[in-house]
């Protein structure tokens, strides 16, 4: 499964060292787009934990066609 979270403001080079294995894009209105593979429901909830322990405020989640 593949999933894109949609985030407030740019994100840092902290961010993207704490997400390796996605892809990071600037994203609508100033936003960031970070988006990559989730494997199950528990790694899903982890990738929203440390999106929230990073401080980042998720606007929009979405899961993508694989």
């Amino acid at each position: 499964m593949r999933y894109e979270f949609l985030v407030t403001g740019r994100v840092s080079d902290t961010v993207r060292a704490a997400f390796p294995d996605f892809d990071i894009a600037d994203g609508p209105a100033g936003g960031s787009s970070i988006f990559g593979p989730v494997r199950d429901r528990a790694a899903l909830r982890g990738v929203l934990e440390r999106l929230d322990a990073l401080g980042l405020t998720v606007v929009e989640m979405r899961k993508l066609p694989d």
